[in-house]
């Protein structure tokens, strides 16, 4: 063992022992859509006395996360997003109609005088009411003197000079000052031990503070008009506090709720048991395929493979993500994914070996890392180029997929070129591994090099053919979108989409016929999975949705909500806008990245190849009637980085082969790279179907989409970066007068063997 793989080898073991006692010491953090619960999107509003902006955003977050600890949710997140919207998070709340009516009310800040000790028990009149104040003693109170609208501003502040510590000082509009006047003038009448001398601030029902008029104060003179001190023993923090919620109450900001998803928590438990499901079925396929191909080596993979699912997850735990539905899908995906730099090294291995038969194993294995590095780099860059664009530019579930995606690059670049490489450079330095060609997997060429170096098919000779075939793919597809058009989700349309499972069952045309004669004729009425219901109506609120399950329940009997899914149309048509510049700007990015890598010639091409990809995927689903939403969007801009991918690999090989014979005609050197990344795309792509046939087999109805989605475009991406993306650059190349790439310096050749060609080279030298 060489001194560079026992340092592989012993970070891979440090790297795989963290993530092991991760996993078992911590628990991942699971989205609503897996536990189950309801997800609000709130958009403040502008109102009389105030802007909508990010600090009366936060201020109003504030009072809202007061009113939703009141309803007693376990772990409520509250989160501001921009600058004027509001992300909750309700864990197990199922009916969100009580939480929406709660975070729907402004605030209520009421200033009212102390009538004396009060009882628990005592009811509430029109007069007044009996509250705890701050330190649990009951107060009865009187009626509300003045309003939270009538206070200008409340501020935290310490008086050191004084040396009355920390204070809330208050200023209030004109009309209130007097009352506020006339509130603490009264109040001052009584003695300094009396509780008739205080005045209680009440925010939503609770007794938030309940100072004393100061014995300075006379009676019926008051406290000034303008402006007021509230002391005591405050610390920093609970003066702070207190000023903010006076603040929140006395510039109420008025909130619409624009997003709310609700995931019934059987849905949420089925849903990651068909992931775990799939994952472990796809991954066992995955495995066995490479071992099948690649024998040993493919097998060592394989266990690297298992170290990456570790480490990914690890990860994931580790940095707090928290893992929703669509994210689940993308771990799982990684995974079939993760082969891929395996792959690129085992196929340039058999190639150096074959050039260079009397090289060791070792050597031969060492030159496919080096060379191979080139195009992992540039293909894994790709993808964490979508993922980076999933992340800023997506919203919910699609952001939590593009982190889990991203994570699982980064995780399985490390498991190839170092936990791989250190398997097997170690199983390399064996004499028995190297003296048996059938066992170490990388000394015979592989059947599908083999039977490519037999046909030796000359498939770039007539480019225009293949760009026929893929216009005509195009033009298919374009007749789908313009005949059977576009089926937009909730999501970019705005409306509500919600899912009922029933005890009885009801026919499609049985819940039409109810929904119709409870005033819901307009709504869409579908089957779900497992004979559930699926309606899809317009704006509808949450009482109306109440009556339209009732409506369902005289058929079908007890009636759940599996799930919820209410957009407003102003973040709908935001959503929908968002989504072409999320496409738009993925498509720009990766143009100027491979323009930069490469040539334009390679980087038009490889564009034109994408927007081909991203055409047809869209058709397809026109023509299948499939839901075109957020998911979708996820999927695609997957779809977008594995078609560079691909692209990238190719162009990669064409450029390498080109600087080594920069006289031999263009569409020679294209065939020939073509070729020698054939067997590299198709075990490529093998692995990665096998995760996804299973995630659309055994992934549920959630997952059912997103993976047709991927097939789609794996299987038309795959076709394109080799019969579009090439043909494409060659017919560019011929208007191009830019000189072919810059020869390489050569590496030393190997020790026996030199001079050697591979079957598939032509003549081209290394």
């Amino acid at each position: 063992m060489t001194r560079a793989t026992m340092v592989r080898a012993v970070l891979a073991a440090a790297v795989l022992l963290v993530a092991v006692l991760i996993t078992l010491t911590m628990s991942p953090r699971l989205g609503l859509d897996l536990q189950g619960g309801t997800r609000m999107v709130l958009q403040a509003k502008d109102s009389g006395t105030a802007k909508a902006d990010r600090e009366s955003t936060d201020r109003t977050l504030e009072v809202l996360r007061k009113r939703i600890d009141s309803l007693g949710v376990a772990e409520p997140t509250l989160t501001r997003s921009g600058e004027d919207r509001i992300i909750v998070e309700l864990p197990d709340v199922q009916d969100p109609r009580k939480a929406a009516e709660v975070i729907g009310r402004t605030a209520q800040l009421t200033f009212h005088a102390v009538q004396g000790p009060g009882t628990p028990d005592a009811p509430g009149t029109e007069d007044g009411l009996t509250l705890p104040d701050e330190q649990g003693r009951h107060l009865a109170l009187g009626p509300a003197a003045l309003s939270g609208a009538g206070v200008k501003d409340a501020s935290a502040a310490f008086d050191a000079q004084q040396g009355a510590g920390w204070s809330v000082s208050l200023d209030f509009h004109k009309d209130a000052g007097r009352d506020w006047t006339r509130l603490t003038g009264e109040a001052a009448c009584h003695p300094v031990e009396d509780e008739r001398r205080r005045v209680a601030i009440v925010l939503d029902k609770q007794v938030i503070s309940s100072p004393q008029v100061s014995p300075t104060v006379g009676c019926n003179t008051g406290l000034p008009s303008g402006s007021t001190q509230i002391t005591g023993s405050f610390s920093a923090d609970e003066a702070r506090e207190l000023a903010l919620l006076i603040q929140g109450g006395a510039l109420p900001v008025p909130v619409e709720i624009v997003e709310q998803r609700t995931v019934g928590p059987t849905l949420g438990a089925a849903a990651i048991d068909a992931s775990a499901r799939a994952a472990l079925i796809g991954a066992a396929a995955t495995a066995l395929f490479i071992t099948i191909v690649y024998r040993l080596f493919g097998a060592l993979a394989a266990v690297a493979l298992g170290a990456y699912g570790v480490i990914s997850y690890a990860a994931l735990v580790a940095l707090g993500v928290t893992l929703t539905l669509p994210g689940l899908a993308g771990f799982v995906l990684a995974i079939g994914m993760a082969v891929d730099a395996n792959v690129l090294v085992f196929e340039r291995a058999r190639e150096e070996h074959a050039q260079y038969p009397g090289r060791s194993l070792r050597t031969s294995l060492t030159a496919g890392f080096r060379h191979a590095w080139s195009a992992v780099a540039d293909s894994n860059v790709t993808t964490l180029i979508a993922a980076g664009l999933l992340f800023f530019l997506g919203s919910g579930p699609v952001k939590g997929f593009g982190i889990t995606l991203g994570i699982g690059v980064l995780a399985s670049m490390f498991s190839a070129l170092v936990i791989a490489r250190a398997l097997t450079e170690t199983a390399a330095g064996s004499k028995f591994v190297g003296d048996y060609r059938a066992i170490n997997g990388i000394a015979s060429p592989g059947r599908v090099r083999t039977w490519l170096n037999r046909r030796d098919p000359q498939l770039m000779r007539y480019p225009r053919r293949w760009l026929m075939i893929s216009a005509v793919l195009i033009a298919v597809a374009v007749t789908g979108i313009l005949v059977r058009g576009v089926n937009l989700g909730v999501e970019f349309t705005g409306g509500r989409l919600v899912e009922y499972s029933t005890s009885r069952p009801v026919d499609v045309e049985t819940a039409r016929t109810a929904l119709a004669g409870a005033g819901f004729a307009d709504a869409e009425v579908t089957t779900a999975g497992a004979g559930d219901i699926s309606v899809r109506t317009g704006e509808l609120d949450n009482a109306g949705e109440h009556a339209l399950r009732a409506a369902l329940a005289e058929e079908g009997g007890e009636t759940t909500k599996v799930r919820d899914e209410l957009i407003g149309p102003s973040l709908g048509d935001e959503l929908r806008r968002n989504a072409l510049i999320a496409l738009g700007i993925a498509v720009l990015v990766q143009l100027v990245y491979l323009a930069v890598r490469f040539r334009w010639t390679f980087a038009v091409a490889s564009v034109g190849a994408l927007v081909h990809d991203v055409i047809i995927l869209v058709g397809a689903f026109a023509w299948l009637g499939r839901t075109v939403d957020g998911i979708f969007l996820a999927a695609l801009l997957t779809v977008i980085g594995y078609s560079v991918n691909d692209s990238v690999v190719v162009f990669d090989r064409v450029r390498e082969l080109w600087a080594k014979a920069r006289r031999e005609p263009l569409e020679h050197v294209a065939n020939r790279a073509v070729l020698q990344t054939v067997p590299r795309t198709v075990n490529t792509g093998m692995g990665a179907l096998f995760i996804l046939v299973a995630l659309a087999v055994l992934g549920g109805d959630s997952l059912a989409d997103f993976a047709l989605a991927l097939l789609i475009g794996i299987v038309v991406g795959t076709y394109s970066s080799v019969m579009t993306a090439v043909p494409a650059a060659l017919l560019l190349e011929r208007s191009s007068k830019a000189p072919p790439p810059p020869a390489r310096k050569r590496a030393p050749s190997g020790r026996s063997g030199a001079g050697r060609r591979d079957p598939l080279d032509n003549g081209a030298r290394v």
